[in-house]
């Protein structure tokens, strides 16, 4: 029986399908001291849960509580530093009553009454992006759709130019590879200034937006207030703050819905059959949809930092401990999920994963998500069936990270079903 120390999260075998490692870690020694983290990986729901409700214990805090961070990241830093404007901590990286405070600046952006009104919109953009590849009968998923769909929408909620959609997705990478484990220094160094240019053309972006406001969320934050304690004085975000809350909206908005879409379809493929059941049942799509995110969680983990000595899981956590939340390994708990390591569509309570999180770092754009989710594969098996990979022997390479889990790509064949713009109005709520 095959236990946490016959593996690494950085071998390549391991990276590609972690879930043996993360099952081992359950059965063994469910609070586990993860070497090549350096960090207390956390492996059950219901100790995520714990951990998620006592912020005073396990802080969000990391950079200013001391947590590891790695030698990639410090340059990417130190870059972003010198040259740009320094980090500072809003919402992943503060806890209430802070977090709680610029929480409430985003919040109404996308609740999933807003969402509700977006749907002929993200149904319009999903129609739009099959346009342009439907004729040739194959294509590149990931490139072509899985990628510039939730770029188009967070680009068009931050009143960003279409054409800069690309950017905005280099500048995303560039943001997140260097706590993924699989950068080097030049490639640090190169992420650095990525994340640089980014916070120029926002600073451009937000100065206009003070001037002149339009319906967007950067003019919403620009002329934001907030008070940073009771019954002191409003004030501005200062360029800093605006610079870390926009960092967040575009990784957030884009790259786990990327992820989550690309997985869910390479699910559907390996299963011959489905794709005409849920043509026809919408309340399978939407158990296929929650299903893929327990099953192929998109974010493996996050970090936390204990501010004492705690206990956790029978073990002692000395006060300054890294702390590595499994939500992928959550997601496959034998205590919650009956036959866990099972992709089932007809599981019940399907959305009682951990993809999003939970408490008050609950995903905010989690409702935009699944809807981008649902009219994907509404109006995709509309328009298209017989779809098929292009190579039959297709092994599903993963983007080389530690944390995040999305496909490199996925070449497809397909036949079309339908030409024309497929419409339904279908919330996914």
């Amino acid at each position: 029986m095959a236990q946490p120390s016959d593996f690494n999260l950085f071998d390549d075998e391991t990276r590609e399908c972690p879930f043996p490692y993360l099952q081992a870690i359950r059965r063994e020694q469910p609070v586990y001291f993860m070497a090549e983290l350096d960090a207390w990986y956390v492996s059950r729901y219901e100790d995520v849960r714990y951990v998620k409700k006592h912020p005073e214990i396990f802080s969000n805090d990391i950079f200013a509580l001391g947590a590891q961070r790695g030698r990639a990241r410090d340059i990417a830093e130190e870059y972003r530093t010198e040259h740009g404007w320094e980090r500072v901590s809003t919402l992943q990286r503060t806890d209430p009553p802070v977090h709680t405070k610029y929480r409430k600046l985003i919040n109404h952006a996308f609740t999933v009454k807003r969402v509700r009104t977006m749907t002929h919109y993200i149904e319009t953009t999903v129609n739009d992006l099959l346009d342009q590849f439907i004729d040739a009968g194959a294509c590149e998923f990931m490139h072509d759709f899985a990628i510039p769909l939730p770029c188009t929408v967070i680009a068009d909620q931050l009143g960003v130019p279409r054409d800069k959609i690309w950017r905005l997705k280099e500048w995303s990478d560039a943001m997140l590879a260097p706590g993924g484990g699989f950068t080097d220094e030049a490639q640090a160094l190169e992420c650095g200034k990525l994340v640089v240019e980014a916070q120029r053309f926002f600073a451009e972006v937000m100065e206009a937006r003070r001037a002149d406001p339009r319906d967007d969320i950067i003019s919403d934050l620009v002329h934001a207030e907030v008070i940073d304690e009771d019954g002191g004085p409003a004030r501005h975000l200062t360029m800093n703050e605006l610079q870390d809350l926009l960092d967040q909206l575009l990784t957030g908005g884009n790259e786990t819905t990327t992820n989550a879409i690309g997985s869910a379809l390479m699910l559907l493929l390996q299963r011959p059959g489905l794709a005409g059941r849920l043509r026809d049942e919408p309340k399978v799509l939407r158990n296929l949809i929650e299903e893929s995110l327990r099953y192929e969680t998109p974010v493996l983990y996050l970090w936390r930092v204990t501010t004492q000595d705690t206990e956790l899981g029978g073990m002692q956590l000395p006060k300054g401990s890294s702390v590595a939340l499994g939500y992928a390994s959550a997601n496959r708990d034998e205590a919650v999920f009956d036959d866990s390591e099972t992709f089932d569509v007809e599981r019940s309570k399907p959305g009682a994963h951990l993809a999003f999180g939970s408490g008050p770092h609950h995903c905010p754009g989690a409702a935009l998500a699944r809807q981008e989710m649902f009219s994907t594969f509404t109006i995709l098996l509309n328009r298209l069936e017989n779809i098929q990979l292009e190579d039959p022997n297709d092994r599903f390479e993963h983007v080389p990270s530690s944390f995040l889990r999305g496909l490199v790509q996925l070449k497809l064949t397909f036949d079309v079903r339908n030409r024309g713009h497929h419409l339904p109005g279908a919330s996914a709520f």
